[in-house]
């Protein structure tokens, strides 16, 4: 038992209670308040000379194992022109010899002189090796000619290829990132899982809600992140993202769905997230559904007849509109109080859909990255969407109509930080939709835990729950909404003990964790 004393900690509980002393007891609370109880005043004192300290962070929406594959490879996300990018490309190569092709992330129109996105041509240019450049929004992907020659007839085949341009749209994309990802090393994905979970812990992230299932034979995916997560530091909840419910009954999970297979529309970034009226440059265009009605419904029926907790992407107001259908659907089929279902993205919600949502007890897990991403800026946004653009992300009437929202990242889509997406929901470009700092921490503590029914365990610094939190620099309630991006995490503490980043990977030691852990639910 030690007993943390002359903090400032910021509980996260309902009645956003703070107070000086907490007490742990292994990796559990055991005390929370002003004064030392008689029956510890024995114990250990550890003076946190007026920090503030606040539940560890969470990231509700990300696709953790790709976030980690991603990270082996080349991110070109900062490449100022194609000529910068191709060096970046040269460079990994130079130092992995022994590849035989090239994932890479993040190419965008908006960041490159050329203010448009590469094309086969241009990759040709940059490298001989098979390269597949993944968009910035992880819904579209362009190859070049050595790669397309090793693509199967079911990519080529499909109308979301481009066989001019080595673009990847819409199936065409997820089948051909089912197929790079087949090629991937097992020793290089477990490698980056433990990098990439170190890194995020590094951000404060002790919760994780991942999104999984890419294609690999088998599903070898889902069954190594069911694995694996026993060793990583955080809480992970896995939804797996498949239509066929009975894959996820047979391995006894509790969650469904995400992207790929539950993506009911595209993006903004290319321009196919389903709107109810078209793109303002192009009126024609109103994106697309991936689905109908009655397949979203039967799906959805399905699921919920199963008990599993949903989780559906939905971009444009007309998916958004496809999903509330769908869940309104299955639970009038077979009603279940607390179902927590849940909306990813939600991106476009008018009125009458926030108050559908908080009708029937929709989640909605949230980016707020997406209001201040460089890759897809404001006026791009503006020129597609016009005066909807500033309806983008409507947090406030969200909070105020009852609806649980959650914050996360897409990663790797934003690179996670929950202190800069604080920042942005208190600085929300339309200042009318801006939160308060406490309902912007909440959304990265207390309510991802509750929308996963695990807020017996996580989210608030309460007596009995997990010891995860963080030591702050700055008490983010009381500073300029304009400075909270300033704040510094001096300390991260998961299950009761200060975390620190391995030395190096050890597939021994992963093995030893897993083997430690390996009741764990």
């Amino acid at each position: 038992m030690k007993v943390l004393t002359n903090g400032h900690f910021i509980s996260c509980d309902e009645e956003n209670t703070c107070f000086s002393v907490m007490a742990i007891d292994g990796d559990k609370i055991a005390y929370t308040g002003d004064n030392i109880p008689e029956n510890l005043a024995d114990c250990p004192k550890i003076d946190m000379h007026g920090c503030t300290i606040v539940p560890a962070f969470s990231d509700t929406h990300m696709h953790f194992e790709s976030y980690a594959l991603f990270r082996t490879t080349v991110d070109v996300r900062n490449a100022k022109n194609f000529e910068e990018m191709g060096d970046m490309l040269r460079a990994w190569t130079d130092t992995h010899p022994k590849a035989r092709f090239l994932p890479a992330y993040g190419c965008s129109a908006h960041t490159v002189v050329e203010k448009r996105l590469p094309e086969m041509k241009d990759l040709d240019a940059m490298t001989d090796l098979p390269l597949l450049i993944v968009k910035y929004d992880g819904h579209a992907a362009v190859a070049n000619s050595a790669l397309i020659d090793l693509f199967p007839l079911e990519v080529l085949a499909d109308p979301g290829f481009d066989s001019a341009t080595g673009w990847l749209y819409q199936n065409a994309f997820y089948k051909g990132v089912n197929f790079i990802t087949q090629k991937v090393s097992p020793i290089t994905l477990l490698h980056g899982m433990q990098d990439a979970a170190e890194s995020l812990a590094s951000k404060g992230i002790g919760y994780i809600h991942t999104v999984e299932g890419v294609g690999y034979k088998n599903d070898i995916d889902i069954d190594t992140i069911n694995i694996v997560r026993r060793a990583l530091p955080q809480k992970f909840t896995v939804f797996f993202q498949t239509m066929d419910v009975d894959k996820v009954v047979k391995r006894k999970m509790a969650h469904i769905g995400g992207c790929f297979s539950l993506a009911l529309d595209g993006c903004f970034g290319s321009e196919d997230a389903a709107l109810s009226e078209g793109y303002t440059n192009c009126p024609d265009n109103k994106g697309f559904l991936a689905y109908s009605q009655e397949e979203v419904n039967d799906f959805c029926i399905k699921a919920n007849r199963s008990g599993l907790q949903i989780t559906m992407h939905a971009i444009g107001d007309a998916a958004v509109t496809q999903a509330l259908n769908a869940y309104e659907t299955a639970l009038k089929d077979y009603p279940r109080k607390d179902a927590r279902h849940i909306l990813i993205h939600g991106d476009l919600m008018n009125a009458e859909a926030i108050r559908k949502a908080a009708e029937l007890g929709i989640t909605i897990a949230v980016q707020p990255a997406f209001l201040d991403w460089p890759q897809e800026p404001e006026a791009y946004l503006e020129s597609i969407l016009g005066e909807r653009a500033k309806q983008i992300l409507p947090l406030r009437d969200m909070i105020h109509a009852g609806l649980l929202v959650t914050s996360g990242s897409d990663a790797p889509c934003t690179i996670p930080d929950p202190i800069e997406g604080i920042h942005i929901c208190c600085n929300h470009p339309n200042p009318e939709q801006a939160l308060t700092p406490m309902e912007a921490l909440k959304t990265y503590t207390i309510w991802p835990a509750r929308s996963a029914f695990d807020d017996n365990y996580y989210g608030s610094l309460e007596k009995g729950k997990k010891a995860n939190f963080l030591v702050l620099d700055k008490d983010i309630l009381s500073i300029p909404k304009e400075e909270i991006k300033t704040t510094k995490i001096k300390g991260v503490f998961l299950n009761g003990r200060r975390f620190r980043p391995s030395e190096k990977f050890s597939i021994p030691n992963l093995a030893h964790e897993i083997w430690k852990h390996r009741k764990e639910d």
